[in-house]
C-alpha cells in the first residue's frame, strides 16, 4: 500500500515543484528585460495573478474528472473510462471557447480590478489564447489521475515548463517582445502539453480505450452528476479565493508596512509545505476512487490510514525545518542587500510560531479533500469549506482589535484545522466513505 501511495504521490510532488520554478524563471526574465525592471516585474505579477484566478476557477474540471474516472477504473468499466475522458474534454473545449469569446469583458473587468496598465493589458490579450489548451490539460490530468497514472502528468508538467522557459527566453530576447513574449511562450507551452498528453494517451492506453458512445457521454443524468460535482468544487474554490485574497488585503491594510512583506513571505513557507502534502492528497484521490470502484473497503481503510501516516510525517518534518531554518528559508526570497531585510526578518520572528503550528493544523485538510474527491463526496467538501471560511472571517474580526496581525494568523490556522476536522466528522469519522466501498 505504501508503494501504491508513493507511486502516485511522488510524481505529483515533482509536478507541483515545477510550478514555482517556472514562476521564478519568468520573473528573472522580466527583471532582465531592461528599462524599469520593477515596473516590468510588477506588470508580470499582476498579469499572472489574473490568470491564476482564471485557472483556479477552472480547476474543477480536473477534480471532477479524477474521482469519477477512478471509480470506473476500479470497477473495470473501461467503456465508462473512455466516455469520462470524452466528457471531460468536451466540457474543457466548451469552457475554453467561452473564455475566448468573453475575453474582452473578462479582460477589461480584471484590468480595472487589478489596476493593470498597458503592459498588463498586452500580456493579458496575448496569454488568453493559452487558456483553452490549459483547461483541456486539466481534463487530461484529471483523467490520468483517475487511471492511477501520475507519471504522465509529471512528464507533461516538466515538458510544459521547459518549453515555457525556452520560448520565453527566445521571444523576450530574440524577438524583443518583452513580457508579451512570456505570454506567447505560455500559449506555445500549453499547446505542446496538449499534444504530448494526446500522444501519450494513445501510446499508453490505445489498446484499453473503447469506442466513444456519444449518447452516454452527453447523457443528461451523467452530465448532471458531473456538473453537480463540479458545482460543489467551484463553490469550494470561490471560498479559497476569498480567504487568500482577504489575507493579502488585510495584510496590506496593517499600519506597519513591513507586515505585508512578512505575511507574504511566511505564506510562501506554508506553500512549500502544501506542495508536499498535496502529493498525498492526489494519491488519496486516485486510490479512494479506485478502491470504491473495486468494492474493497479493506484496501480503502489501509489507503486512508497510510496516507494519514505519510501526511503526519511530512508535517513533523516541516515543523523541524521551520524551527531550525526559518531564517535561511526567508533569506531565499529576498536580497541581503535590501534596506529593510533585517527589519523583515526581525518582524517575522514575532510570527514564526504560526508557521510552526500550521503544518500540524493542516495535516488533515489536504488529505480529506483528496478522499472526498475520490469518493465524489464533494458536497461534504463544499459545506465544510463554507463553514471554515465563515469561521475564518469571524475569528479575524473578533480578535483583530485586540491582537492585530496575530488575529489574521489565528484565523488562517483555525480555517485550515476546521477544513480537515469538519470533513472527518461530517462523514461520520469516514464511515460514510467506507460504506461507499461496501455498496
Amino acid at each position: 500500500m505504501n508503494r501504491e501511495i508513493l507511486r502516485i504521490a511522488v510524481p505529483n510532488m515533482v509536478s507541483n515543484i515545477t510550478v514555482p520554478l517556472m514562476g521564478i524563471a519568468s520573473t528573472a526574465i522580466a527583471g532582465h528585460l531592461g528599462g524599469d525592471s520593477a515596473a516590468t516585474i510588477g506588470a508580470l505579477a499582476v498579469g499572472v495573478s489574473i490568470f491564476n484566478f482564471i485557472y483556479w476557477n477552472c480547476a474543477f474540471v480536473r477534480m471532477g474528472t479524477s474521482g469519477l474516472t477512478a471509480q470506473a477504473f476500479g470497477a473495470g468499466d473501461f467503456d465508462e473510462c473512455t466516455n469520462m475522458l470524452a466528457r471531460a474534454l468536451t466540457v474543457s473545449v466548451v469552457l475554453g471557447a467561452a473564455v475566448l469569446a468573453l475575453q474582452y469583458p473578462l479582460g477589461e473587468m480584471a484590468l480595472r480590478m487589478m489596476n493593470g496598465d498597458g503592459m498588463v493589458r498586452d500580456y493579458f490579450y496575448a496569454r488568453i489564447w493559452a487558456v483553452p489548451a490549459g483547461i483541456v490539460l486539466f481534463g487530461f490530468n484529471g483523467w490520468y489521475t483517475g487511471m492511477q497514472n501520475a507519471l504522465i502528468p509529471m512528464c507533461i508538467a516538466i515538458a510544459v515548463n521547459v518549453v515555457h522557459i525556452a520560448f520565453s527566453l527566445w521571444f523576450a530576447f530574440g524577438f524583443d517582445m518583452g513580457i508579451v513574449g512570456i505570454a506567447y511562450a505560455s500559449v506555445v507551452a500549453q499547446l505542446v502539453g496538449v499534444a504530448l498528453a494526446a500522444v501519450l494517451l494513445f501510446a499508453r492506453y490505445g489498446s484499453m480505450l473503447t469506442r466513444v458512445d456519444w449518447r452516454k457521454v452527453l447523457d443528461m443524468e451523467a452530465m448532471r452528476r458531473f456538473f453537480a460535482i463540479n458545482r460543489d468544487i467551484m463553490l469550494r474554490t470561490l471560498c479559497i479565493v476569498a480567504v487568500y485574497t482577504f489575507f493579502t488585503a488585510a495584510s496590506s491594510r496593517m499600519e506597519n508596512s513591513i507586515l505585508l512583506a512578512v505575511n507574504t513571505l511566511l505564506l510562501q513557507l506554508f506553500t512549500l509545505f502544501s506542495y508536499m502534502n498535496d502529493g498525498f492528497a492526489y494519491a488519496a484521490e486516485a486510490l479512494t476512487g479506485r478502491f470504491i470502484g473495486e468494492r474493497r473497503p479493506d484496501l480503502l481503510r489501509r489507503c486512508v490510514h497510510g496516507c494519514m501516516a505519510w501526511c503526519l510525517l511530512v508535517s513533523v518534518v516541516f515543523v523541524g525545518i521551520y524551527v531550525g531554518w526559518w531564517r535561511e528559508l526567508l533569506g531565499v526570497f529576498m536580497s541581503d542587500d535590501a534596506a529593510d531585510a533585517q527589519a523583515v526578518i526581525d518582524t517575522a520572528g514575532s510570527y514564526i510560531g504560526w508557521i510552526i503550528v500550521i503544518p500540524i493544523a493542516a495535516t488533515l485538510p489536504f488529505l480529506m479533500d483528496g478522499i472526498m474527491v475520490g469518493a465524489t463526496q464533494t458536497r461534504v467538501m463544499r459545506n465544510s469549506m463554507i463553514a471554515s471560511s465563515a469561521a475564518y472571517f469571524a475569528i479575524y474580526y473578533a480578535f483583530e482589535p485586540w491582537v492585530g496581525n496575530n488575529a489574521l494568523w489565528l484565523a488562517f490556522t483555525m480555517y485550515m484545522f476546521l477544513r480537515g476536522v469538519l470533513q472527518y466528522f461530517m462523514t461520520g469519522r469516514l464511515r460514510m466513505i467506507y460504506r461507499r466501498a461496501e455498496e
